[in-house]
């Protein structure tokens, strides 16, 4: 730099310079941080920006590799029987290997996880992988000929909802009420295609993990500014689907599903509410005497204080039809049931460490006794306190 200002006021002196200097060269520019848009992050924790990137040839090219390594705690009231009142365990440990540049690209995730969630029993991370997505929940490849266009064929994440699969990926801990009736990893192929301020998506694929190809969505999201964003869902099953595993609910695996997701951001606000209905068909291949929908309403916000400390919360409001004696489904905590949660998530991130601590809270009602919290399955109401911390390599 020295050197380079002499040169310049020799110049504007109208000094001459000597035939056998040379330039000189410009300085390297610092590489750009690398955005990893897989996993997706859509709470107030960030993902590492400076991911390790390796060189694998030709064929594989620059593959950067991230990863999540958290650990998990919670105590619960009105615990159901063969829940814990309180339990500890490693929520996430899993490693994310991409190829984010060329045409050809593709995304691994290998792992352990659990998947802790409001209203349901929590299920440590190893019997969760084996009985869910197994260690290898999301593997696909993605071809990208331009710019506005690309496919995803393999293991995929959703497209429904306003919630992530894994905890470090939302606003909160555990995901909500609204995110029981929505799948979480599908296996199919996904279509791509962005014309200015709209971004569309279509996708054909097995559902709830049923591995049977019936099941076709939509996407699109309207980017009305800088600062919101309107988007639009709907997806289900074309046919009826007699598949049932702990993965797959015979129910839920046969719904329809719509979103309306909305999304604000103001300085250190972020607000995302969306509205969510579901329905599942009269069928007597699937045991449901008569149609079960529901519909609900959240509203999930975080406020940035600044420093790596956040705020987020969320409200939610669920209700469900039908008549259990008229063979409608048990979407909820009984058919025709109706719930609401609250939920606050105070959060902390320095660098690649986070940690948070959050408090939430369940009330049922019009429910089918034996069919929501407590020993007997009788209690309406559930509290619960959770922690997690870990790091985002």
């Amino acid at each position: 730099m020295k050197k380079t200002a002499l040169l310049l006021a020799a110049l504007v002196a109208g000094a001459s310079l000597p035939a056998q200097t040379p330039a000189p060269a410009p300085a390297p520019a610092a590489p750009a941080p690398v955005a990893m848009s897989t996993p997706g992050m859509v709470g107030c924790l960030a993902a590492n920006p400076t991911p390790m990137k390796f060189d694998l040839g030709s064929i594989l090219g620059n593959a950067y590799v991230t990863g999540a390594v958290s650990g998990f705690g919670q105590w619960q009231s009105n615990a159901i029987p063969g829940d814990f009142k309180q339990v500890s365990d490693i929520a996430n440990a899993m490693v994310f290997i991409q190829k984010t540049e060329g045409e050809f690209q593709y995304f691994a995730q290998a792992g352990s996880y659990s998947l802790p969630d409001l209203g349901l029993p929590y299920l440590r991370s190893s019997p969760m992988t084996t009985a869910t997505f197994g260690p290898l929940p999301q593997v696909f490849v993605k071809y990208v000929p331009t710019d506005s266009f690309s496919i995803q064929v393999g293991k995929l994440p959703t497209l429904i909802g306003a919630e992530c699969t894994w905890s470090f990926e939302n606003f909160n801990i555990e995901r909500g009420l609204l995110w029981n009736q929505e799948n979480a990893v599908n296996r199919g192929v996904q279509l791509n295609y962005t014309s200015g301020a709209m971004t569309y998506a279509v996708s054909w694929n097995d559902g709830l993990y049923s591995n049977r190809y019936s099941w076709l969505w939509g996407m699109a999201s309207y980017a009305i500014d800088k600062t919101n964003t309107l988007t639009f869902i709907a997806g289900g099953n074309t046919k009826i689907t007699t598949v049932s595993t702990f993965a797959t609910p015979i129910f839920l695996n046969n719904e329809q599903i719509y979103n309306l997701i909305y999304v604000h951001t103001a300085g250190p606000w972020t607000i995302e509410p969306y509205l969510q209905y579901t329905s599942v068909p009269k069928s007597s291949k699937i045991g449901t005497g008569e149609t079960g929908t529901t519909f609900g309403a959240a509203l999930l916000a975080s406020y940035a204080f600044g420093n790596g400390f956040s705020l987020p919360f969320r409200v939610e409001y669920i209700s469900s039809t039908g008549s259990a004696a008229n063979g409608a489904p048990n979407l909820l905590y009984g058919a025709g049931s109706k719930a609401w949660s609250f939920t606050v998530t105070p959060t902390y991130q320095y660098k690649t460490y986070f940690a948070r601590a959050e408090l939430s809270f369940v009330s049922a009602s019009q429910t089918t006794p034996g069919a929501v919290f407590g020993p007997l399955g009788n209690d309406k109401t559930q509290t619960r306190f959770a922690l997690e911390t870990g790091i985002l390599f």
